[in-house]
């Protein structure tokens, strides 16, 4: 191909290949993992002897270091190869992780998650183009569903494992377990093959758009962090928003005439492809409803062991799991994109059936709402990779697979600010009304997931009546780079 360069043969459907997706995987999990921190907070905060609403801050540091440089990070695996960085990504993980465990004071140990979270944008930025490109294009979307089968798998283990290594270590198990993960992938590194890279002669990394992507990724998530803050924080919440947006701004006009953007802006012109990029933010942020109020309504509204309330919480990702590689095997027959909206759909309706929960919910009930919610987020992130790893050029796939997790992460986080203001403004209301404890907790449950799943049906259908319908469109090509 003229005016571009390649590096080594693609590693096709051979054992090394199949070697090298696992080792991928292993080193990519470091992020799912990371559930696992959640249960550790009571010790971290009694342990370092900072007040438990300071917690947020070990998310908060981990959280916006990796989102603010996730593009940048995959970008640079398009310049200076997947390999590499997801080697040098794992290496930092290794480390950072082991000093999270040996932090001696609550400062030391937000410094380690800022270090983690530079790791984890190295790992994971790379990580769908390596499992990707190592194989055929006709492969993609199996290697796909099983890549995001793998992510479900750690979302689900890593509170149980955490708890397990609490017991045993304390709260410095649940970093601690995570660096021999990370190092064992990097020491396995080199089965991974380097794919073949396509670099336009003179290309080079826009530091400009990188400055710009870093600040306006932090500033919102910040933004986001504080709105619920008091006081004068509160105001410079507002004040850091909107020098974000301006920020925001001022990084596409400079996109759209830089001659190697960090992003290209023409995708976001197809409405299609700009839609599905809303929808992981939108799904991501109704489906987090589930972690947030779920483990509270098994504590609080049942009388399940910690076992059986276990088995209910995970029935989503259990779903997850099992739908990620049916989905990756499904497309092809069926357009990725109609594959979206029925997850989707799925979700919404997992997600309605949960706001019908009562005191007195059976068990298989709650299991089987959770269980589709789960199975619509499989089927739908399985999807949703394979259009933006098709629709952006093969030589950006590092940033594909980088807008995939970011659009993710900024559902997440806007979901865990506005469902707990709107639970918790239903829930107060209740209590003012007279409703006792149980009762004024269930009202903000029910409404909460009644917005989340009908928010969720709603956008489906109102973006299903745009004149360009989105999960209608033709399956994606790599044509826009």
């Amino acid at each position: 191909m003229r005016g571009t360069e390649a590096t080594t043969p693609e590693g096709g459907g051979s054992a090394r290949a199949a070697v090298g997706l696992a080792v991928v995987c292993i080193g990519a999990s470091i992020m799912p993992l990371d559930t696992a921190v959640n249960i550790s907070f009571p010790h971290i905060a009694r342990d370092l002897g900072v007040e438990l609403v300071d917690i947020q801050w070990v998310v908060i540091c981990y959280v916006t270091t990796y989102a603010a440089l996730m593009l940048v990070c995959g970008k640079l695996g398009d310049l200076f190869g997947y390999r590499r960085v997801f080697a040098i990504g794992l290496a930092m993980a290794t480390v950072a992780l082991a000093l999270c465990a040996l932090a001696p004071t609550f400062g030391w140990l937000l410094f380690f998650r800022f270090l983690q979270g530079l790791a984890t944008a190295l790992v994971v930025s790379c990580a769908p183009a390596l499992v990707t490109l190592m194989y055929p294009e006709s492969s993609r979307a199996r290697v796909l569903g099983i890549y995001t089968m793998t992510y479900g798998l750690g979302n689900m283990l890593g509170p149980w494992v955490g708890g397990m290594m609490i017991e045993q270590f304390g709260w410095e198990g649940v970093f601690g377990f995570r660096a021999p993960l990370a190092g064992l992938a990097f020491l396995a590194v080199w089965f991974v093959t380097e794919p073949v890279r396509e670099r336009t002669a003179g290309e080079r990394l826009d530091v400009v758009g990188a400055v710009f992507a870093v600040l306006a990724m932090a500033g919102l998530l910040a933004t986001v962090s504080l709105l619920q803050a008091d006081g004068a924080l509160r105001w410079g919440a507002v004040a850091l928003g909107l020098a974000a947006a301006a920020v925001i701004y001022l990084f596409w006009r400079h996109e759209d005439r830089h001659p190697f953007p960090l992003i290209r802006p023409a995708a976001f012109r197809d409405m299609p492809f700009s839609v599905i990029n809303g929808a992981n933010v939108v799904v991501n942020f109704v489906a987090f409803a589930v972690l947030l109020l779920v483990p509270f309504y098994l504590v609080r509204a049942t009388e399940l062991s910690a076992g059986w309330a276990g088995a209910v919480l995970a029935a989503g990702t259990f779903g997850w799991v099992v739908a990620s590689p049916l989905g990756g095997r499904l497309i092809g027959p069926v357009n990725p994109r109609r594959m979206a909206a029925l997850g989707l759909a799925l979700v919404g309706c997992g997600l309605l059936g949960t706001a019908q929960w009562t005191a007195d919910s059976p068990f298989p009930l709650m299991v089987a709402t959770l269980f589709v919610q789960g199975v619509g987020m499989g089927l739908f992130q399985v999807a949703y990779m394979q259009v933006v790893t098709g629709t952006l050029a093969r030589r950006d796939r590092g940033v594909a697979g980088s807008l995939t997790m970011l659009t993710r992460t900024i559902g997440v986080v806007v979901g865990v600010q506005m469902l707990t203001l709107i639970h918790d403004s239903f829930e107060a209301r209740a209590l003012a009304d007279g409703l006792v404890s149980l009762d004024a907790f269930m009202h903000g449950f029910h409404v909460t997931f009644l917005v989340s799943g009908g928010g969720m049906l709603a956008f489906l259908a109102l973006t299903a009546l745009s004149p360009k319908n989105w999960w209608r469109a033709p399956p994606p090509g790599s044509d826009l780079g």
